[in-house]
Formats: C-alpha cells, sequence, structure tokens
C-alpha cells in the first residue's frame, strides 16, 4: 500500500512540475523578442522597437479577450503586428523570420505545437 500512494505522490508531483514549466502558457512579449534575437542576430534598436510592437498587441489582446472576442477577432490584429515587425527587420533577417514563421505554423497545423523556435 505505501508503494502504491509514493507512486501516485511521485505521478502527481511530475504532473505539477511540467505544467509549472510553462505548460500551454503563451509567450510573453520579452520571451518573443529574445528567442528573435538570438535566431535572427538583432540590434538593440531592434530588441527595443520589437518589444513595443508586441507589448502593444499584447495590451490590444487583452482588452479584447476581457470583452469577449473571438478568435476572427484576433488575426488581423496578429497580421498588423507581424506586418510592423517585418518593417524593424533587414531583408536578411525578415527572411529568416518568415522561414520561421512557416516552419512554426507546419508544426501546429501537424498538431506539434508552436512555442518557441527549436534549438540548434
Amino acid at each position: 500500500m505505501k508503494k502504491i500512494m509514493l507512486i501516485c505522490c511521485f505521478l502527481i508531483g511530475i504532473a505539477t512540475v511540467s505544467r509549472a514549466q510553462g505548460g500551454g502558457m503563451r509567450m510573453t512579449a520579452a520571451d518573443r523578442v529574445k528567442a528573435m534575437k538570438e535566431s535572427l542576430k538583432l540590434t538593440d534598436d531592434q530588441v527595443t522597437k520589437i518589444t513595443a510592437v508586441y507589448e502593444a498587441q499584447t495590451k490590444q489582446m487583452d482588452s479584447l479577450r476581457t470583452a469577449g472576442a473571438d478568435r476572427s477577432t484576433f488575426r488581423p490584429l496578429m497580421q498588423a503586428t507581424n506586418d510592423k515587425v517585418k518593417a524593424l527587420l533587414t531583408a536578411e533577417q525578415a527572411a529568416a523570420w518568415q522561414k520561421e514563421m512557416d516552419e512554426r505554423r507546419a508544426r501546429m497545423q501537424n498538431g506539434g505545437g508552436g512555442g518557441a523556435p527549436p534549438q540548434k
């Protein structure tokens, strides 16, 4: 009986720890820009401007969520944000970023999730 109880506690602990480490959590603006900085070699000026774009998007999306907006309302906002970010990138960075986004979209369509870009 003690072994069964110990196994149950162990499994509950693992489930709790995995959930606490970000299972299903949205990336913050800072997390998104940090991932982009590493993969696209952003300048400090780009980091500052892109962070501001993502923070503005987060505020708008949060206010829409509290107003009860549906998913279709978010798509134009996300597209506008992507356009603003792309405008701040060099041609090479924009091409690499688009490739990352396309790969993330493909992973999501195949049920693999769409979190941070894969580690190299």
